[in-house]
């Protein structure tokens, strides 16, 4: 890991122009506030280069209207030219690829740069400028070739942020340590507020539905210094579950509103929203009636990272436990495309990143039946399909990773969930929340009890996951904070697992 200034690092605020090369229109603006307050982040990391992203934001002075509700009035903001740097040191000497990305209002000033040419497996760093306006500064790490005989990588994942419900001190500590790469699983932003004992609230009081309601939901939560840290120190992979849209959705259905098209144009706004916050790469398209997240992501001969979309395209949810061959998590499409990529692989680690458990969770105690029908558990038929190419595919060491239930687990992925002597064809690990509030303990330790392959589960505790691989083995460290509502709280490690190359199954240390 490169040794870096973190004063200078986390520093944002009006530029003194003198840093910065001569970029022509770039720097015609003149800025009274600082528009990169939202920070900026890296991510899709490929051997030759990776996406770098920004947003610019402005403050806007009420109008009086004569009218209370009356609507409120248009606002237009001139397209920005934004200045980017990438560089191979923290002080921009050595600058390997710049140019001007055009902000236009449409994308919400939204910035992403797609950066090519770089040399694979190092870090780098990058910043934007807009007129007198410089960006805090970046850094990155591009992926290594897809030959290189890597020994190690190390990456943390993290679900479930409920803004109002905890401060975010895990990002604070998941920014000073020695990762590659972070990967965040879904419910980066809650549509609702819910819960007790919170410590801080959205600043719109309900729930959106139009695309500037989303924008301002995630831009409130891009403010928090702390998910900032962690956004600038590393590149990330991000998929979306259903509280960047609205609680338990599925495809063009959800509880408690008014489905079809009506829900679907709320979906969309959703979706451009991520969008427009997400360090992804630059679209041409404005229609986002589907928006295609998932991919692999090669990390040299190490490890294939596949990241699914359980949200987008699954079945409408079941009232019963009963499930039918033709309904499905991912869809058709994405099917086809996990088998392939699956058969593909020839990592020595093939993780498959998905946002929640993948494995059985009987949540009742004795003969009665009790299952999470929003999970895997509604669409036993689709994991079946996966649990047999995932069998079928010869693909080594496969490691489930998950999120969502807001509890820590530790889980043997079974052949058969129904027979603890069948084969264990995965490994699984899903993090707890940053902040959400989690289940009870009594229900966990029901959960415990009725399913053996869970081998280990935990509510107590709020924090994020890290996965450490070499050819030998993965290591999962579950990370928690002191107190997620103590802006303040440390957090430190407090369970760990190894899974031996050829050996699936948990093994606890």
């Amino acid at each position: 890991m490169p040794v870096f200034n973190r004063r200078h690092f986390l520093g944002t605020g009006l530029a003194a122009a003198a840093v910065w090369p001569s970029l022509g229109s770039a720097r015609a603006q003149t800025f009274d506030t600082d528009p990169f307050t939202l920070g900026v982040a890296s991510g899709c990391p490929t051997p030759d280069g990776v996406i770098i992203w920004t947003r610019l934001v402005f403050p806007l002075e009420a109008v009086p209207l004569a009218d209370p509700f009356a609507p409120l009035p248009e606002i237009t903001i001139s397209p920005m030219d934004v200045v980017w740097e990438v560089a191979e040191d923290e002080a921009f000497s050595r600058l390997v690829r710049s140019g001007i990305y055009n902000a236009v209002q449409d994308w919400g000033h939204s910035v992403h740069v797609a950066v090519t040419g770089l040399q694979s497996d190092r870090w780098y760093f990058y910043r934007f400028r807009s007129g007198n306006a410089e960006s805090r500064v970046g850094r990155t790490r591009t992926a290594p070739a897809a030959d290189a005989a890597n020994d190690r990588f190390t990456f943390a994942f993290a679900s479930c942020q409920q803004y109002e419900q905890g401060f975010y001190s895990a990002y604070r500590d998941m920014a000073e340590r020695d990762l590659d790469l972070v990967v965040h699983l879904g419910d980066y932003i809650y549509e609702v507020s819910y819960g007790a004992h919170l410590v801080r609230r959205h600043s719109a009081g309900w729930p959106p539905s139009l695309l500037n309601e989303y924008r301002d939901r995630h831009a409130q939560y891009k403010s928090d210094p702390d998910l900032q840290a962690a956004h600038a120190n590393f590149p990330w992979l991000a998929v979306w579950d259903d509280h960047e849209v609205i609680n338990n959705y599925a495809d063009n259905d959800a509880p408690n509103v008014v489905g079809g098209e009506k829900f679907l144009r709320q979906r969309a706004a959703a979706y451009r929203a991520w969008y427009e916050h997400m360090p992804v790469p630059p679209i041409a398209a404005r229609d986002f009636s589907n928006f295609k997240i998932y991919g692999r992501h090669g990390v040299g001969q190490l490890l294939d990272i596949a990241m699914l979309d359980t949200r987008q395209y699954r079945s409408a949810p079941l009232e019963a436990a009963e499930d039918t061959p033709q309904r499905t998590m991912l869809g058709d499409a994405q099917e086809a495309w996990f088998d392939a990529t699956l058969d593909a692989s020839r990592a020595k680690w093939t993780i498959i990143a998905q946002q929640t458990l993948l494995s059985e969770r009987d949540t009742k105690a004795g003969d009665a039946t009790g299952y999470n029908l929003d999970g895997w558990d509604g669409y036993r038929s689709a994991r079946t399909r996966l649990l047999d190419s995932v069998r079928t595919s010869g693909t080594a060491n496969p490691l489930v990773i998950g999120g969502d239930l807001h509890a820590f687990y530790a889980a043997d992925v079974k052949e058969d969930f129904a027979n603890p002597a069948s084969s264990t064809l995965a490994t699984e690990f899903v993090t707890g929340s940053i902040t959400s509030d989690g289940p009870s303990e009594a229900s966990i330790a029901t959960a415990l009890t009725e399913n053996p392959h869970l081998k280990f589960a935990s509510s107590n505790e709020h924090g994020y996951a890290i996965l450490s691989l070499s050819p030998q083995k993965a290591q999962a460290d579950f990370v928690a904070v002191s107190d997620r509502k103590d802006p303040s709280a440390s957090a430190a490690i407090f369970q760990s697992f190894a899974v031996l190359d050829g050996m699936a199954g948990v093994n606890r240390l």
